[in-house]
């Protein structure tokens, strides 16, 4: 065993932890807690405009039922008056039946404009009701999804601790020039510095050595630091 085996095992770890880091950064319920947390953002939106609405409808409602009564109370006063018996000039009496009559148009009309306005009110709040339990719904995924996300986190961190630990102590009879160039090209080639020879074959870059190279390596010392040719990455030999 040479010291570029301790840098193998070096680069397992740190290969290892990699992929616990990018596990920890890429969960799915991390993805699915940003759609729900998108999706909560645009609901709540919609909620926001939508009870403007209601509130504009509920107002609109009470102008028109407030316009009926007083056409209704003015109607029920022309009833009275004109029932009373203290009419009795026929112009008099046609005049006020004529204007019986437009108020009870009128107020034919508004109870219709009523109606309508009660269905658009109560339209708006079952979309309301409909908005409200899809916040609520989003609110308890989010909730849910926070916990998993923290749970699985934890857990990938326990793992990590456990090979940062373990990368400490396969580091340590590493020379200092050989751990920094080993940094410097792990920053540069894509966190694999390190890699076996096989059969002639790099690891890193999986390109054959030519066969002079391979029979050259052959010769050098084991202590010898050698690299690929191809994707300079320091070569582990068996």
């Amino acid at each position: 065993m040479t010291v570029f085996h301790d840098l193998l095992r070096v680069q397992d770890l740190d290969t290892a932890a990699d992929r616990l880091r990018h596990r920890r950064t890429n969960l799915p319920e991390l993805a699915e807690l940003a759609a729900a947390e998108d999706e909560l953002a645009l609901v709540e939106g919609s909620l926001a405009g939508a009870d403007a609405n209601a509130a504009e409808s509920a107002r609109a409602l009470r102008h028109l039922e407030a316009e009926l009564a007083v056409v209704e109370a003015k109607i029920a006063e022309l009833d009275a008056k004109l029932y009373s018996g203290v009419v009795t000039v026929p112009r008099e009496l046609q005049a006020m039946q004529t204007e019986g009559s437009a108020l009870r148009e009128r107020r034919s009309a508004m109870e219709d404009e009523v109606l309508e306005a009660m269905d658009g009110k109560e339209r708006l709040d079952e979309q309301l009701a409909e908005l409200g339990r899809r916040r609520d719904a989003l609110d308890a995924a989010g909730v849910r999804l926070r916990a998993a996300v923290a749970e699985s986190q934890a857990a990938i961190d326990r793992e990590l601790a456990e090979e940062v630990v373990a990368r400490a102590e396969a580091a340590a009879a590493i020379p200092a020039e050989v751990g920094a160039l080993y940094e410097m090209l792990r920053a540069r080639l894509g966190g694999v510095a390190a890699a076996p020879l096989v059969n002639g074959r790099c690891g890193g870059c999986h390109l054959a050595l030519p066969a002079t190279e391979v029979a050259r390596l052959r010769k050098e010392p084991a202590e010898t630091l050698v690299r690929c040719e191809q994707c300079e990455r320091i070569l582990v030999r068996p």
